[in-house]
């Protein structure tokens, strides 16, 4: 069992960066690979980048490549989603998952856990 807390969303205005992070609790952290989504108003929640459970391996939505990065950090149980350049069209809430099986797929029904959600609201 894992549970997921995300912080760190706000409102931000157009060019500016943020840094999300989701804590997990449970023993089995370090085995779960860790996805980010978000989800717009009005809209169908999407993918927005993954990473396997060592860390070695991340993907993106074509959307925010280059300038979101995905990390991680197992000994804090902590994946962060480092936010740059932001635009008007990056408002949503933003969700971390957990997937077991560790690879890091750009699936939603991949992923077991879920968190709250955090906002993110970009001005422009």
């Amino acid at each position: 069992q894992v549970q997921l807390v995300e912080s760190g969303g706000g409102l931000v205005q157009a060019g500016d960066s943020l840094r999300l992070s989701c804590a997990a609790s449970g023993r089995s952290f370090s085995s779960y690979a860790m996805g980010w989504f978000r989800q717009a108003p009005g809209k169908e929640r999407e993918f927005v980048a993954a990473i396997n459970w060592r860390g070695g391996s991340t993907t993106y939505a074509e959307s925010v490549k280059g300038r979101f990065t995905i990390s991680r950090d197992n000994g804090k149980k902590t994946v962060y989603l480092e936010m740059n350049s932001l635009k008007p069209e990056d408002t949503a809430v933003y969700y971390c998952a957990a997937d077991k099986l560790g690879v890091g797929v750009p699936l939603q029904d991949e992923y077991e856990y879920w968190g709250q959600g955090t906002q993110v609201t970009v001005s422009s």
